[in-house]
């Protein structure tokens, strides 16, 4: 059973920085996700912790906050049936070495920090995540 659902979206420090946006966004236009809300923006390394609280317990918190908060992102609600899934299909493996064929971290993705691409984990998360980046 598929329901239009609505997910968050953010194209990290590094494919910002290699002008990777608008490749990014066109993979999830071409596959029927619709964007609509985006915006570029700087977070703090407080606003990174607070946004990666869910993994303040994982070896990794400190230097995930510290990555997304070392650039420009580009934070998007994406829209479409069953988004939350199919995004996170679209991105493959954390790891781009894992990631299958022709997914965002398999052709962009540099390792498995810079993995150039975040996604909600759940519809739960989506709805937290994108309160926390589009707070009206």
């Amino acid at each position: 059973m598929s329901k239009i659902e609505q997910t968050l979206s953010i194209i990290k420090p590094d494919a910002v920085e290699r002008n990777l946006v608008d490749e990014i966004k066109n993979i999830f236009i071409k596959n029927n996700l619709k964007i609509k809300e985006i915006k570029k923006i700087q977070i703090s390394k407080d606003e990174a912790s607070e946004f990666y609280k869910v993994h303040q317990s994982k070896p990794f918190y400190n230097d995930l906050c510290a990555y997304l908060s070392s650039g420009p992102i580009v934070a998007m609600v994406l829209e479409g049936e069953n988004a939350v899934l199919f995004n996170r299909k679209l991105m493959g493996a954390t790891n781009p070495k894992e990631a299958d064929e022709n997914t965002i971290r398999k052709l962009y993705g540099i390792s498995i920090d810079k993995n150039s691409v975040h996604g909600s984990d759940s519809v739960d998360n989506a709805k937290k995540e994108i309160e926390f980046f589009f707070k009206n």
